[in-house]
């Protein structure tokens, strides 16, 4: 190797050094959207310079966001990123995600509701269609077990009250929440995702089964049926139509 090229590749490792100590020692709160994107670069990127490649990244996705949720094959489009160092920035999502999931289950769903919040939310934000997940909760509301159902179409999600009593019977769950996305940003519920909250409600009752929330989530939005009030409605209802038929 040259002088030149010697010297060139110790200036970037030494710049590389530098961001790698700012990482080490303040975290990401003093790290800029170019400086995260070219660290998350660099992991598989050993002998080239990583800068231009996160600020066009950045510049081409519309933003650190966009850029960690993107996937390999979009990443790819961008000069710099190949393969290898595109799935390490579509890992952190994974990773995220699974944390995630498993610093919730068996936590208590009430107590821990934004937890469950930033699940779901990281959960679905990729998901270009509808979709849903339903949470099996104990008598004492902790949470055993999770199921993912997928779209019917692109606009809509349908939940058999059926396979969920099944699962929740499986899984000795006294109780259930479910949640699903609406990718299209706003998180109110459409009528038809309150009708089927209110089918699912009173199969699941019947069932000896309580809903105990359903979650519309967006990436910068939610919607509780349990704190809008909904729930508490539809167990009225119930109640209601108990009587009616034990008259």
């Amino acid at each position: 190797m040259s002088a030149m090229g010697d010297k060139a590749e110790r200036r970037l490792e030494g710049h590389r050094q530098r961001l790698r100590q700012k990482f080490l020692d303040h975290g990401l709160d003093k790290l800029t959207d170019d400086e995260i994107v070219e660290l998350l670069l660099t992991i598989a990127t050993p002998r080239r310079d990583c800068k231009q490649a996160a600020r066009d990244a950045l510049a081409q996705m519309g933003g650190l966001a966009k850029v960690l949720e993107a996937s390999v094959e979009e990443l790819t489009r961008i000069n710099g990123i190949g393969p290898t160092n595109a799935m390490g920035i579509t890992m952190i999502q994974q990773v995220a995600r699974k944390f995630l999931r498993e610093r919730l289950m068996r936590a208590d769903y009430l107590d821990s509701f934004s937890d469950a919040l930033d699940y779901f939310t990281h959960a679905m934000k990729e998901a270009r269609a509808e979709t849903a997940h339903v949470l099996y909760l104990s008598s004492q509301n902790a949470i055993l077990a999770e199921d993912r159902f997928g779209s019917s179409s692109p606009g809509s999600v349908e939940i058999n009250p059926r396979q969920v009593i099944q699962s929740a019977y499986k899984h000795s769950a006294a109780g259930v929440v479910m949640a699903h996305n609406h990718p299209g940003g706003d998180s109110k519920p459409s009528p038809d995702d309150i009708r089927v909250t209110a089918n699912l409600y009173f199969a699941l009752r019947f069932a000896g089964l309580w809903l105990r929330d359903h979650l519309v989530v967006t990436s910068q939005s939610h919607f509780s049926f349990m704190k809008e009030g909904l729930i508490s409605s539809f167990e009225k209802k119930y109640e209601n139509t108990q009587k009616a038929l034990w008259k």
